[in-house]
């Protein structure tokens, strides 16, 4: 009976030695991968040397009890990998501009925000006051017209000015003072087409567009509160001229000055 037991205990000792695996297992790999190739002199590796009877040796009596550890460590490793943190791409800058830009409204200058502002006025009152009383007046159409044309004018002008000083970072080459040069060309051909505001209008919407296209990506860029402020701007006057399209086809027309 005790010799049973005395096998029972030693078979369960080699076994729990044989899947925990010896000390040397370690050193053992390392050494075997040491010994496959020879140094030279010069500090070269040299092609794969014949194992000495001794390094065969310990070599074939650790295999079979290294061979689980390695596994082991293996898969230890490998759910290790799965486990780290991967780096997350971040969306370029690019994309976000204008989202980035409208965070900066408010630290605008006071005189540009009140003014900018206040220059929504000639854009706003003809449209509202049309849709008030439910006609279309002419003379309301082409004060708002004229004045959208003007402020396209100004804003080819702008571009022009800020490429002029030397630290700016918009230089005087062509791309800049030519694309500075369309928006008042767009403003001009607009008031030539004046007898017809549905062309007239349209013209003064696409400068309206190309010029906010230019500031915002093309060009070199304004600071951030001014292309904040010239995204608000831009949107109000644009669709207080598309309203003032739609009460023309929509309302009667009258003279809002009549003989």
């Amino acid at each position: 009976m005790m010799i049973s037991v005395v096998l029972r205990r030693s078979l369960s000792a080699q076994q729990a030695w044989h899947w925990a695996g010896p000390s040397q297992r370690c050193w053992t790999s390392a050494l075997s991968t040491k010994l496959l190739f020879s140094e030279r002199g010069d500090g070269r590796v040299g092609p794969p040397a014949r194992l000495s009877s001794m390094s065969a040796e310990v070599f074939q009596g650790n295999r079979m009890s290294a061979a689980p550890f390695l596994v082991r460590n293996q898969h230890f490793h490998s759910s290790a990998v799965r486990l780290k943190k991967q780096p997350q791409l971040e969306a370029p800058r690019e994309l976000h501009l204008l989202r980035y830009d409208m965070k900066d409204l408010w630290k605008s200058p006071k005189p540009a925000l009140y003014l900018g502002f206040a220059g929504l006025i000639p854009f706003i009152a003809p449209t509202l006051l049309m849709a008030v009383t439910e006609s279309y007046f002419p003379e309301l159409a082409y004060a708002q017209l004229a004045y959208a044309a003007s402020i396209v004018s100004f804003l080819g002008g702008a571009r022009w000015g800020f490429a002029l000083p030397e630290s700016s970072p918009a230089k005087p080459d062509w791309i800049n003072l030519a694309n500075s040069v369309v928006p008042p060309l767009l403003a001009w051909v607009a008031m030539l087409m004046s007898d017809n505001i549905v062309p007239a209008a349209t013209m003064v919407i696409m400068g309206l567009g190309i010029s906010l296209h230019y500031d915002l990506s093309l060009l070199p860029t304004y600071p951030s509160w001014f292309k904040a402020l010239r995204f608000i701007l831009t949107a109000v006057a644009f669709f207080s001229l598309i309203g003032t399209l739609i009460i023309n086809g929509m309302y009667p027309e009258k003279k809002l000055l009549s003989d």
